[in-house]
């Protein structure tokens, strides 16, 4: 790739409205609770990661879908507010856009409800539309908050492109196919490599022994993060460390999107995966330093900050 032309990526996602009320305490079932106070954000893994990227300098496309509700207009406009292209999201007709009601309480305990509205109809009509789009891309990045059916048929149409494929696996459904993790690169978290692995992943040890484990099941390589223990990493052929980055976490909603992005964004500039892996490790720490899921998202002149105070 030109070192002059910005990296192009492709993410096929949820596109949500966040709305996080906070209360001294959860409602009990039957119980009514007053609560303090309620924020609108625009959010979803997809949103989220499409965002960083952008931020970070790519030329960030998003593939999905919104309802014809009043939430539609304002998580587009949010959208193209942060420079990423919409022309590929689709407007569904007589369904919601997705929500996430997020109830917290002082404490720091919540529950969340989540609807998936039109994120749950990102299908073949979608990916006919976008496929030129993909094809041109340097990464198609994904996750798996719209049908794992649509995932696969994206990475095949990526694939046959010779376009990267990166999947977040997030959140861990009850069962992987098999043909979901035929992908260039997998980036669970400890949680979601256990339920892949189907045992423990709670140490850098562990991580180390099993991650080569992960990427045979069929990706190339893979990637298990850890939060504060950093992660670890399998290039195909060898096992490796990257420290986590010191920072004061104020709120690691967006950590997970933040790496992603940041992986995909490097990666498509033709980084090595311990470099992109570490930029991506600057993202998640910066954005857990941060408020909220989007807001939180670093620019790629702070993380080369702190890369270099790191």
């Amino acid at each position: 790739m030109s070192e002059t032309r910005r990296a192009r990526i492709a993410v096929v996602g949820s596109i949500n409205m966040d709305l996080m009320i906070r209360s001294a305490k959860l409602p009990l079932p039957g119980e009514t609770v007053i609560a303090d106070a309620k924020v609108e954000n625009p959010g979803g893994k997809g949103a989220n990661q499409a965002v960083a990227a952008a931020r970070m300098g790519a030329e960030v496309a998003m593939i999905g879908c919104v309802g014809d509700d009043s939430f539609a207009e304002e998580l587009l406009q949010n959208l193209e507010t942060e420079g990423v292209q919409t022309q590929l999201v689709s407007r569904k007709r007589e369904t919601t856009s997705g929500v996430a009601v997020v109830m917290v309480e002082t404490s720091g305990e919540n529950a969340i409800l989540v609807v998936s509205g039109a994120n749950g109809l990102v299908g073949p009509a979608e990916l006919e539309q976008a496929r030129q789009v993909i094809c041109d891309s340097d990464v198609l990045l994904m996750q798996l908050e719209v049908p794992v059916e649509t995932v696969i048929a994206a990475a095949q149409i990526a694939r046959e492109a010779g376009v990267s494929v990166i999947l977040d696996p997030a959140p861990a459904p009850a069962h992987f196919p098999a043909e979901l993790l035929d992908v260039d690169l997998i980036c669970p978290n400890q949680s979601e490599a256990a339920a892949l692995l189907g045992q423990s992943v709670g140490s850098v040890d562990e991580a180390v022994a099993l991650v080569p484990e992960l990427a045979q099941q069929g990706p190339r390589r893979a990637i298990i993060t850890l939060a504060d223990q950093g992660a670890v990493i399998f290039d195909g052929e060898r096992v490796g460390t990257v420290a986590a980055f010191e920072i004061d976490a104020v709120d690691s909603t967006a950590a997970g999107d933040a790496f992603a992005a940041g992986l995909a964004v490097r990666l498509a500039e033709q980084a090595d995966l311990k470099e992109a892996v570490r930029f991506a490790s600057a993202a998640g720490a910066l954005a857990a330093s941060g408020a909220g899921a989007q807001s939180a998202m670093p620019t790629r002149e702070q993380i080369e900050t702190l890369l270099t105070k790191q």
